[in-house]
């Protein structure tokens, strides 16, 4: 409902299935509020309250969002208050500022640019402080690897990693809406950024 059909559910890491070396075949994370419940006694937390911060510009949907993650965080025994912030200043006062924020990124035509943004250790936009040299290391080495198959398995081992370890909850990776004249042809279009994945200009066509 908050992507209106123009959507797929997230799975904790950042690489949507139609992009070159994404790992497809990683089972998805199914809601268990049982297992929440017995982690959540088993490590003397149920009385923590989880604050998100949210704000409306972040992207469209973000406060309805966090108020469906919180409706069934309760039915878990998770404890979260949903903190509406201010659009202005957003970025600056509460993205990577406050311990547990909403954000928004746009998918990247390959996947090592969506890691080197924001997942080694020196990226500036760092957003969730993730730093593991041994994630780094494979990002550099995969980035140069030119065997296509030994690619495909470190990037899939890199995905692995963030949805298993990560510290970045992605729950919905959104669609790109493009609209076009019945002048301009084109095949499928990516979703994953404006104009075709950025790709327009190889891609469309005008119409004899």
């Amino acid at each position: 409902t908050i992507l209106q059909g123009y959507g797929t559910p997230g799975n904790d890491y950042p690489v949507p299935s139609f992009v070159k070396y994404a790992a497809t075949d990683i089972p998805q994370r199914q809601y268990d509020p049982d297992k929440v419940k017995f982690h959540l006694k088993k490590s003397g937390l149920q009385d923590e309250v989880v604050r998100l911060h949210v704000a409306d510009m972040v992207y469209n949907g973000c406060v309805d969002t966090a108020q469906l993650w919180k409706e069934h965080a309760t039915k878990a025994g998770l404890k979260m208050d949903v903190v509406k912030e201010a659009n202005d200043g957003y970025w600056a006062k509460v993205w990577r500022v406050k311990p547990f924020c909403a954000s928004f990124w746009y998918a990247r035509p390959t996947v090592d640019w969506i890691l080197s943004m924001t997942y080694v250790s020196d990226a500036s936009a760092n957003e969730s402080m993730w730093k593991v040299p041994a994630f780094d290391k494979l990002v550099k080495e995969a980035r140069a690897e030119l065997n296509s198959d030994k690619r495909r398995q470190m990037y899939h081992e890199l995905q692995q990693t963030l949805h298993d370890d990560g510290s970045v909850v992605i729950p919905m990776i959104a669609n790109i809406v493009d609209a076009a004249s019945d002048k301009i042809g084109y095949n499928p279009v990516a979703g994953n950024v404006e104009l075709d994945g950025l790709r327009a200009c190889e891609r469309w066509w005008f119409r004899a």
